[in-house]
């Protein structure tokens, strides 16, 4: 391709962003939902939010699901001034075997997020693995609905876990789906601290 030919092709790109730009005016928070079977998913939430913590923003974290033993990210996050995290699960079902059990963390996971999502003070809460709460049953999401609906204008909101309820789809600003094509587990390579915990 010419020196020509590329600044003309890198110039419509830009007309195009710049006009795409220029219509976006609406400031407010966010919902965004993380979904699907890839890995990566808390990684890219807790990503954005080093990204907000790094602008002095103000954040939450509520794990529905881990909480059998210390991740690496809570072991780095966990000194961070502006950060609240919440470890609030028991770990993955198939290890508790105790569905009350389970229903009863969920719900209080889901207390404590409720209040945060009525505390303007937040800028981001991340809800990691709350998508299986409404898979299981452990918990209706018209409530959580209404609650993301009535949160203040300017908080953002990243929920992730494989499947989605329709209705929280329905209300998302962005949705984005990981797609699994190779996982190292299933190639026989153990889980290890670092990059699956």
């Amino acid at each position: 391709m010419s020196d020509d030919r590329h600044t003309n092709r890198m110039q419509r790109k830009k007309d195009v962003v710049d006009e795409r730009i220029s219509r976006a005016t609406e400031e407010r928070g966010v919902l965004i939902l993380l979904k699907g079977n890839g890995k990566g998913k808390s990684s890219s939430a807790l990503g954005t939010m080093a990204r907000a913590l790094g602008h002095g923003q103000r954040c939450a974290v509520i794990q529905f699901i881990k909480g059998r033993r210390e991740t690496g990210e809570y072991l780095f996050f966990r000194d961070q001034p502006n950060l609240d995290w919440h470890i609030m699960g028991q770990g993955f079902t198939w290890e508790t075997q105790d569905r009350e059990r389970d229903i009863e963390a969920a719900q209080s996971a889901w207390a404590v997020a409720k209040g945060l999502l009525e505390n303007p003070d937040y800028h981001l809460i991340v809800l990691d693995e709350m998508s299986y709460m409404f898979k299981y049953g452990y918990l209706d999401p018209l409530p959580v609905v209404e609650a993301l609906n009535q949160r203040p204008a300017h908080q953002n909101v990243i929920i992730t876990g494989r499947t989605m309820a329709t209705p929280l789809q329905e209300i998302a600003d962005t949705i984005s789906t990981v797609q699994d094509e190779r996982h190292a587990f299933r190639g026989g390579v153990k889980a290890q601290a670092g990059i699956e915990y």
